[in-house]
């Protein structure tokens, strides 16, 4: 009996990540994560789910970012009655995340609708009640614990090393012997804070993670110092870095090697903000969570009762008229704020605020999807719209590859060079866009793969054991 399955979002594409595979005739999704891109397409995407939502018998969540679990309450609003399945950590993430999500879509609405009456305002997709009750659907499984599916397969977590709590999800079907892994988005090896991706038992196939398919980061030892470099050279100017980051994840590792250039006095003493409620209550998340930590942590700061992620002039910033303070104020400083993608939240603020200010630095941390206002900048285009307003783009505007938490097309080349070549049939590519799929799968080939194939939206492909 075959596996089949079909991405519904993320393939030829990054976000909105949604896969569902079926054996007789019972479906299991995997992420339901928001689709991010122009307004109107943004919002007819993200609130019209391609499947029915009540045909499904479990959903799981490889791991707790916008992209991946943003859109979870939507199933339960069309009618999803099942468990969603992930590891402890990544519960508590979505938990945030969903919340967080309601809340800015909530607040753009009320904002668009008072201060642009002129221009369309989206009403939210979701309610705050519905993230809550969402997250009471929740079960949660630790790494390396298999546990039986409604749908009949088998499931089991294997560490991604991407953000706290990602897992590569496993499945098989018990009858055929089928075994099918999808990486999520696979983690880096050598990254701060975390654990390397761990290695994956025999599996038939693959659906791999492509999003930096085409690139190659610079290496992760050179972070702190490229940081470093970037702040001295900021504020030798009087200006401002101004940093949009993940809040979940890159935050956390910002402010780790903020703390390590302080204490080795490399950078200036001046004001860091963290300023994002979300990344404010995922610090704290990642405080409870030591469990996924990787074993430098434990010796640098934790075995000696140290906060990672606190030091002398840091402040984590919820109070909206304290962030409003922080533009008021001229002096240099790091700013640090959500969303990574620079799509809603208090970057925007920021950013407009900063922009046209040839002295400040925008400092590019993460992957910009296309058609993000964090594409336009990381793109340098001499003018951006924020607020459907537009700004002229004077800022510096830095990339800094080093801190991606995505594998790039060397690291995905070793780890599926590190899976069982006699029984691995194909892989299939997800989670990236065309030229960066494209190369991967001849990336894959070269080094030996059978078969790398891109996915098509909406395709089905079967998978037989």
């Amino acid at each position: 009996m075959a596996i089949s399955f079909v991405s519904h979002g993320a393939a030829l594409e990054v976000t909105g990540s949604k896969h569902m595979f079926t054996v007789d005739g019972r479906q299991t999704l995997v992420d339901c994560g928001m689709f991010q891109g122009r307004r109107e397409e943004t919002d007819r995407r993200n609130r019209e789910l391609p499947f029915d939502p009540k045909q499904i018998s479990d959903t799981i969540l490889s791991h707790g970012h916008f992209d991946h679990c943003g859109n979870l309450p939507s199933l339960l609003k069309g009618g999803y009655e099942g468990n969603i399945y992930s590891t402890p950590a990544t519960r508590d993430i979505a938990n945030l995340i969903m919340l967080d999500s309601a809340h800015i879509m909530s607040k753009d609405y009320e904002w668009l609708s008072r201060k642009e009456p002129g221009k369309k305002a989206y009403p939210p997709i979701y309610s705050a009640r519905d993230a809550v009750e969402t997250v009471g659907h929740f079960i949660t499984v630790n790494y390396r614990r298999r546990f039986p599916l409604a749908s009949g397969l088998q499931c089991e977590f294997y560490d991604a090393g991407h953000i706290l709590g990602s897992s590569v999800v496993v499945l098989e079907d018990p009858k055929s012997g089928c075994r099918v892994a999808f990486t999520g988005d696979l983690g880096r090896p050598g990254m701060p804070i975390l654990r390397d991706p761990e290695a994956l038992p025999p599996i038939d196939y693959l659906i791999c993670d492509s999003t930096y398919g085409n690139r190659l980061h610079d290496p992760i030892e050179d972070a702190q110092r490229q940081l470093g470099e970037v702040i001295r050279e900021t504020v030798d100017k009087g200006g401002r870095v101004i940093i949009p980051s993940f809040a979940v994840g890159r935050t956390q590792e910002l402010v780790y090697f903020l703390h390590l250039l302080r204490d080795a006095d490399a950078i200036p003493e001046l004001p860091v903000y963290v300023d994002s409620p979300m990344a404010v209550n995922a610090t704290g998340i990642f405080k409870l969570h030591q469990e996924c930590y990787e074993e430098k942590v434990h010796q640098a700061f934790l075995d000696h009762h140290k906060n990672p992620f606190g030091f002398e002039k840091l402040h984590y910033v919820t109070d909206v008229s304290q962030s409003k303070q922080i533009n008021e104020r001229k002096e240099p400083c790091i700013i640090i704020s959500s969303s990574g993608m620079c799509e809603a939240g208090r970057i925007l603020h920021h950013l407009k605020n900063n922009v046209g200010d040839s002295r400040n630095t925008i400092l590019v941390v993460g992957y910009m999807a296309a058609n993000t206002l964090g594409r336009a900048i990381a793109d340098r285009r001499p003018e951006v719209s924020i607020f459907g307003n537009k700004f002229p783009l004077r800022a510096r505007v830095k990339i800094l590859n080093t801190f991606s938490a995505h594998a790039d097309y060397r690291d995905l080349a070793a780890y599926v060079g590190g899976l069982d070549p006699n029984r691995l049939k194909e892989v299939f590519l997800v989670h990236g866009e065309e030229d960066a799929v494209a190369n991967l799968a001849q990336v894959l080939k070269a080094a030996g793969v059978r078969k790398a194939t891109p996915v098509e939206p909406g395709k089905e492909y079967e998978l037989r054991p």
